[in-house]
């Protein structure tokens, strides 16, 4: 029986030949905890009475929500999972001397590859299968038994298969693909199932448009997102394989069979779409650029990062859109590189004095402003563009804030308006 890659990921894990609705045990190739999520874990691997990480090199556990920690309680949280690294001499523990948001960090490092089983604890777990990897985020005690066993439980998922053809107009990017998906099948339109993107447009798409597309697969309630490997892909991996550190043999590729099982296909046709813009307060409520241009919409915050938006592509085209211009006065923008790599050669590249000789703050790497926890919390009534994942009701600060999501061109170009604005403008 024919298969699909996410069913071919599985079958290779399990040893055997297994579909969609079947429920398996496999290794897991990598854990990603971070400081939020992972001291629930770390308390129930301890409560469990073992010792010793099953997998101690398929363990990553990365400080990126609250740090640096922005009060007594999350310096607190911090130091659990410190403590807990130093005492099992974790090879992967990455802090504030090398830290970053994990989603953009664990490619950065080569620690995620094709053909992998990861699960994290955040739900954005599912960014990584832009390189060809089933995974998916789970829960704290989840990630606990796959830290104790190496291993978990999993009902392999259905897939839909998403065909884009054509060429990308001008601003329009990976970010406005998944808004248009989830515009179109809603929040929950594909509970517990992978959503395989495929099609001629994938070749334009680079590495950066493929993570934002995966990541935020999980705000149409998929279990996973996940694109074949092609050259581009190969070329990504091929830079950080000395990061990795011979972590793994060669990574396993798996493709679609031509005649495999799909539970839906949808074809859009990538041609004619301009940037989308998700209106509040949830991420399916998508409106033309065009739309929002009529309608006028003042903002008072513009926000570019996040494990969404926060890549050096990110950072080249909002600094392109602000060089020589200025911020409007009633707006503020904030900009959070996604790993200290990214800031460090954004500011290599220059781009760094652009977007501050604009008036834009470049803040440390961090998750902070995207969950309204600091670096960027609204206040009461205030609006903001981000280019982050969710836009639910106080999901950046005040319950009465509005927050739009859009890609970085569109971010930056309102910032010098100080309303949605169209970068072609600009």
């Amino acid at each position: 029986m024919k298969q699909t890659m996410t069913e071919k990921i599985f079958s290779e894990h399990a040893g055997r030949e297994v579909h969609a609705g079947e429920i398996v045990r496999v290794d897991i190739d990598m854990i990603i905890g971070n400081d939020i999520t992972t001291p629930i874990s770390i308390k129930a691997f301890e409560q469990s009475g073992v010792e010793k990480l099953a997998n101690p090199d398929g363990f990553a556990l990365v400080l990126d929500h609250f740090i640096p920690a922005k009060d007594i309680a999350s310096a607190n949280q911090a130091r659990i999972s410190r403590d807990f690294a130093s005492k099992h001499n974790l090879k992967y523990f990455f802090d504030e001397k090398d830290m970053g948001i994990e989603h953009a960090l664990l490619p950065e490092k080569g620690l995620v590859l094709p053909g992998d089983v990861i699960i994290g604890a955040d739900s954005h777990t599912c960014t990584h299968g832009a390189l060809g990897a089933f995974s998916t985020g789970m829960g704290s005690t989840d990630l606990a038994f796959a830290m104790i066993t190496g291993g978990n439980w999993f009902k392999v998922p259905e897939s839909i298969k998403v065909v884009f053809t054509g060429k990308l107009q001008e601003f329009v990017t990976g970010k406005d693909l998944i808004l248009e998906i989830i515009r179109m099948i809603g929040v929950d339109g594909a509970l517990y199932k992978t959503l395989e993107f495929t099609g001629d447009t994938i070749q334009y798409l680079t590495m950066d448009d493929r993570f934002a597309l995966c990541n935020m697969a999980i705000e149409a309630g998929a279990k996973s997102g996940i694109v074949a490997v092609d050259d581009i892909t190969r070329e990504f991996l091929e830079k950080r394989a000395e990061a990795n550190d011979g972590l793994r043999d060669t990574p396993k590729e798996h493709f679609s069979d031509s005649d495999a099982t799909y539970c839906q296909i949808i074809e859009i046709d990538v041609a004619s779409l301009e940037p989308v813009i998700a209106y509040p307060f949830l991420p399916e409520n998508g409106h033309p650029l065009s739309q929002a241009v009529k309608d006028n919409i003042r903002v008072d915050q513009v926000f570019v990062g996040s494990c969404t938006n926060g890549r050096l592509s990110d950072l080249k085209i909002a600094s392109e859109m602000l060089k020589g211009q200025k911020i409007a006065k009633h707006t503020r923008m904030i900009v959070t590189p996604g790993t200290q790599m990214i800031l460090r050669e954004a500011n290599h590249l220059g781009y760094i004095d652009i977007l501050v000789d604009a008036g834009a703050v470049v803040s440390n790497p961090t998750c902070g402003a995207c969950l309204g926890g600091y670096m960027g919390i609204l206040g009461d009534d205030e609006v903001c563009i981000s280019t982050t994942n969710r836009n639910f009701v106080g999901r950046m600060g005040s319950r009465t804030s509005k927050v739009y999501l859009s890609n970085s061109a569109v971010a930056a170009a309102s910032a010098i308006s100080g309303y949605i604005t169209d970068p072609a403008s600009i």
